[in-house]
């Protein structure tokens, strides 16, 4: 699977948001130490973006930021054939199509290392106009596994965006059970509860999670009863 194969499995931007802040919030609650969670989402990036992050710990990453222009999606797998290091810089095609409302995130110092140099294998897009996602034209290496760009371990999740997906991934991640019922309730964006935190995690309340919610922007109980 490549970024073309993952283009093609993406839902609507609106949808896509919602499941990136859901998984962000999941992990908030089973693991109060950040520097231990794989994804994030902030939604206050900027004061018109939101983004969502996936870090794996050993140098492999993912950036989505969601403007009001649409989405920028890249991805970095620091073992693929098709690493910047490789070539002394971005694989041909992977970049070279990006539409020019997102080309500042191309350069954004946060996507790229201390030389300046971007930390991509992979990015997609999508345009508020657009009718689809959308990815470069590229020529992938011919020795290449089925996985070139990283494309395939990178963005499992969001391919496959089922909470027993979500389920199975974080019980081996985390090496714990991971309530099937709590899952589907935050991935459903409905507001997060004492009970639904007790059920991830009975070592933690919901006033624990204070930052974390407001960093996500997702809805709680408490915003319910102030209503």
């Amino acid at each position: 699977m490549t970024v073309h194969d993952v283009a093609r499995h993406l839902p609507e931007i609106a949808v896509l948001r919602e499941h990136c802040r859901s998984m962000a919030v999941l992990e908030a609650v089973l693991s109060p130490e950040w520097e231990s969670r794989r994804h994030s989402f902030d939604d206050h990036w900027s004061e018109t973006e939101s983004m969502a992050s996936m870090r794996s710990g050993s140098g492999d990453e993912y950036s989505i930021v969601f403007s009001p222009a649409g989405v920028y999606v890249r991805g970095f797998d620091h073992e693929s054939p098709m690493s910047p290091y490789a070539e002394d810089g971005p694989w041909p095609g992977v970049l070279d199509e990006v539409p020019e409302v997102f080309r500042p995130y191309v350069g954004e110092p946060v996507f790229s290392d201390e030389d300046g140099m971007s930390l991509v294998t992979a990015c997609m897009w999508r345009r508020t106009v657009d009718d689809g996602w959308k990815a470069g034209t590229i020529g992938f290496p011919d020795a290449a596994t089925g996985d070139p760009d990283g494309a395939n371990y990178l963005f499992q999740l969001l391919v496959h965006r089922s909470p027993e997906a979500f389920q199975r991934w974080a019980e081996d991640y985390y090496e714990v059970p991971v309530d099937l019922e709590a899952v589907r309730h935050v991935f459903s964006s409905r507001p997060l509860t004492e009970e639904v935190v007790r059920a991830l995690n009975p070592e933690i309340v919901l006033v624990d999670l204070s930052q974390d919610i407001a960093e996500t922007g997702y809805p709680t109980s408490w915003d319910t009863e102030q209503q």
